[in-house]
């Protein structure tokens, strides 16, 4: 389904709403990778899993449409991540966070407590999310050990027998830039930690919020 100009997502959020609401599985772009989601209820996270081959070792992240969706969960924003999050969301840096007990299923939390969420600045992804007034789980649109999808062309070939049978919705926003996966901070600590150097570079972070960063 075509989602690349502004018209696009307006025809196709409906029917991507629609789809997710009702347990299906959907293929986005991001501002870094494609990836692939669901509403973050437990059954649906399952079916995400089962599609990826994931256990439930490695979480996946959550994708918000404002700093108020995040805070509506109860996740805990230290000074650190707020000035993060103020820094650089909408934008490719994710943030673990704690809290959210009983807010949020025990699938999205990682080994050590907490979520990992960002604001995407892709404008069809966010309007789909602010649409659906809910955060969407995601991970990388790829099988393990298999690069991520640059575009949904990708994306067909690895997960056919779901799109085909109408468990995967993709929609398509065109072949994405050889762009890193997100800068991931863990910032369930009195510190910021930083898990994954990405798109955006540690000088930057450090540059912008001082203190603050990991």
């Amino acid at each position: 389904m075509a989602f690349r100009t502004a018209a696009e997502g307006e025809a196709a959020i409906p029917l991507a709403l629609q789809h997710l609401r009702q347990g299906g599985l959907l293929a986005h772009p991001t501002e870094t990778i494609y990836g692939i989601g669901s509403r973050a209820v437990e059954p649906d996270l399952a079916k995400l899993a089962q599609l990826k081959g994931r256990g439930g070792e490695k979480p996946f992240l959550l994708l918000v449409s404002s700093l108020e969706m995040a805070q509506r969960y109860d996740l805990v924003f230290t000074r650190a991540a707020r000035a993060l999050a103020d820094g650089f969301w909408p934008g490719p840096v994710t943030l673990v966070l704690a809290g959210a007990e009983s807010r949020l299923p025990e699938a999205l939390r990682g080994p050590k407590g907490g979520i990992a969420v960002r604001w995407t600045s892709h404008p069809g992804t966010a309007t789909l999310v602010e649409a659906l007034q809910e955060p969407i789980s995601s991970t990388s649109a790829n099988q393990p050990g298999v690069a991520a999808a640059p575009g949904v062309g990708a994306i067909v070939k690895m997960f056919g027998t779901a799109v085909a049978s109408g468990e995967l919705l993709v929609l398509d926003g065109g072949v994405l830039g050889n762009v890193p996966p997100s800068t991931l901070i863990d910032c369930t600590g009195a510190q910021p930690r930083l898990i994954r150097e990405g798109a955006i570079p540690l000088h930057e972070i450090r540059a912008a919020v001082g203190r603050f960063a990991p």
